[in-house]
């Protein structure tokens, strides 16, 4: 599942020399009567706009430093999507089973389903869910940190999966239902990656928070109207609204935050610390 403020340094070096007069035009050129263009060799050092796209392109994707929760969880997601892949398929069946959050599991080990029911990615590691994961997450751990971005993306996941599982086991006992809904197999991490999206959201200018929610929306209705599967279907939007909620928590951690980041420059200038990494 969530980028950080970036900032381009340059420095520049020396006044802006004088224009050449014509003799001293004429001692630079070379005896050819050409004046020799400066040849660019394996040590020329980058320019300031190719560093500023390094670093921006270095932001999209999580890092043990940078983003420690979404490098740790991406990690783990690859080794339980590669054993969901190459495992038996016997045991896999297994252990998808036991983790899935249906009503009969959330019942007796409601903390270990729900942890376990997000180890797994519904469609494998070349899905878009584990696409969006890496993109959405890092963008978000590095707006507002590791600890609140882990907490927007399980609460999204736990209430989601309250929200669509407890009015099965409601219908069940009221008979709409066949005692067969309690067993249904529910894993994945979309729900927490929705919840996500839609606290990454309010983090974005209007200029971009309102097209993807515009997009989000389009998708999900989709979504509704299809009716492939109803219970995720309502999970996903009730998980998007969850991240909304908590915009104001999240708006005041990333101005904290970004504040810190200003006014480490100015700590470096004092001596007060002893380098300054953007």
């Amino acid at each position: 599942m969530n980028p950080g403020t970036t900032r381009d340094a340059g420095l520049l070096n020396g006044i802006p020399r004088q224009r050449p007069t014509a003799r001293e035009a004429a001692d630079e050129t070379p005896e050819g009567g050409d004046i020799a263009k400066t040849p660019v060799t394996a040590g020329t050092p980058i320019g300031p706009q190719v560093r500023g796209l390094l670093r921006r392109a270095v932001q999209l994707v999580p890092t043990p430093t940078g983003t420690p929760f979404t490098f740790a969880y991406t990690l783990l997601l690859l080794l339980t999507s590669l054993y969901a892949e190459l495992g038996d398929p016997d045991t896999v069946r297994t252990l998808l089973e036991g983790s899935s959050t249906d009503v009969q599991h959330l019942s007796r080990t409601p903390v270990l389903v729900l942890l376990a029911s997000a180890l797994w990615i519904a469609g494998g590691i070349s899905s878009p869910w584990a696409v969006g994961f890496v993109f959405i997450l890092t963008a978000l751990e590095r707006r507002v940190g590791g600890v609140r971005t882990a907490g927007v993306f399980l609460l999204g996941h736990v209430v989601a999966t309250l929200v669509t599982e407890v009015p099965v086991g409601v219908s069940v006992m009221a008979g709409q239902l066949p005692d067969s809904s309690l067993h249904r197999l529910d894993y994945g991490i979309s729900f927490g990656l929705m919840a996500s999206v839609g606290a990454l959201a309010g983090l974005l200018p209007p200029l971009l928070r309102w097209p993807l929610l515009g997009v989000m929306a389009v998708l999900l209705t989709q979504d509704l109207l299809d009716m492939v599967d109803p219970l995720a279907s309502w999970g996903h939007p009730t998980a998007l609204l969850v991240g909304v909620v908590c915009w104001p928590v999240l708006r005041r951690a990333d101005r904290r935050r970004a504040a810190g980041r200003a006014d480490e420059p100015s700590a470096v200038a004092d001596g007060q610390v002893g380098s300054y990494v953007p």
